[in-house]
């Protein structure tokens, strides 16, 4: 190419896995340890990008180098662009009969022991060719990975009314879906006078001291406090459902846990669950890139998510356990 010709602005697809690499890496080092390659390929594979280009893709920062402007838009697009790409290979791995892939999923810890194992049965059993990855995040963080690339799926929640819904601001761009409800309960001590067939009314626990969770759980313990018209009294937090059934059994305080966090083990003894008021319950999503469920294998784990979530006991039957 002379100095009077165009550039060749044509980007190849390896090329944008690496500046990725380097952007979340932030280094050539790393980003050709995460790759499998040779730092020296790496360099020469920004240097080729480079001359095609016509731009630096990289600068010299004292000993380190990072990525220029140039360099960081090529990160920002290269999610969406890899997604589509590997959806084009794995429809054609389709049509000629290939019914294998990797798909990472994140999600929420009550998920981990409850809905994920059922899940990788489902996969084995009807898609034995499709690998499932898995790591434990809370919503937000999950969300930020499927639009870093780190995952193909987040399984989130959100509560009426969050006042930080990870859905709304962080999500925007990506795909979001409904798959499901997961009805919150009330944890009491056994006996507790304001258990009446099953049941129980916020504002019966009125003058109880609180045990809150997760920050999104806290929010919402205000938010579903504040309509049976009281606040609180928060005394302790903790994320470990353990703890907190712990911690009642020991009239230490109340709390409300969602029906999957009290199944993800046996209910301890002396404590007892009871049912809130109609419609006091988290929604299940599921969050992807835009056209990821063209990919033949994050297509067959979303459906399997659903037949999973929907055969979950996530609503009760109405009575108390204990």
């Amino acid at each position: 190419m002379t100095e009077s010709e165009p550039a060749d602005a044509d980007i190849d697809v390896q090329a944008l896995r690496v500046v990725k690499a380097i952007a979340d890496g932030g280094s050539i080092t790393s980003a050709a340890a995460a790759l499998g390659y040779s730092q020296p390929a790496v360099s020469q594979q920004m240097k080729r990008l480079e001359r095609r280009l016509g731009v630096a893709v990289l600068e010299r920062a004292g000993r380190a180098v990072r990525l220029t402007e140039a360099g960081r838009i090529l990160a920002r697009h290269a999610p969406a662009v890899t997604t589509a790409l590997d959806a084009a290979a794995e429809e054609l791995d389709a049509l000629r009969g290939l019914r294998a892939g990797t798909v990472r999923l994140v999600g929420f810890p009550s998920a981990s022991p409850t809905l994920v194992p059922r899940l990788l049965a489902d996969l084995a059993a009807s898609h034995p060719g499709v690998t499932l990855t898995y790591v434990e995040a809370e919503p937000a963080e999950a969300v930020a990975a499927v639009r870093e690339d780190r995952a193909d799926i987040a399984l989130t929640f959100s509560y009426p009314g969050d006042r930080e819904d990870p859905h709304r601001t962080s999500a925007r761009g990506l795909s979001v879906r409904t798959v499901g409800v997961d009805e919150l309960v009330a944890v009491l001590p056994v006996g507790h006078p304001a258990v009446r067939e099953g049941r129980v009314e916020l504002r019966a626990l009125a003058e109880e001291d609180w045990i809150a969770g997760c920050p999104q759980c806290r929010g919402h313990l205000l938010e579903v406090c504040g309509r049976a018209g009281f606040v609180p009294r928060i005394t302790f937090e903790t994320d470990n459902v353990v703890a907190v059934e712990g911690l009642v059994a020991q009239g230490i305080g109340v709390a409300t846990l969602p029906r999957l966090g009290v199944a993800s083990f046996p209910l301890l003894p002396g404590i007892v669950t009871a049912v809130l008021p109609a419609g006091d319950e988290r929604t299940l999503h599921t969050v992807t890139a835009h056209g990821a469920d063209r990919v033949p294998s994050v297509r067959t784990t979303l459906a399997a998510l659903v037949r999973v979530v929907e055969s979950s006991d996530a609503r009760g039957d109405g009575r108390a356990r204990g």
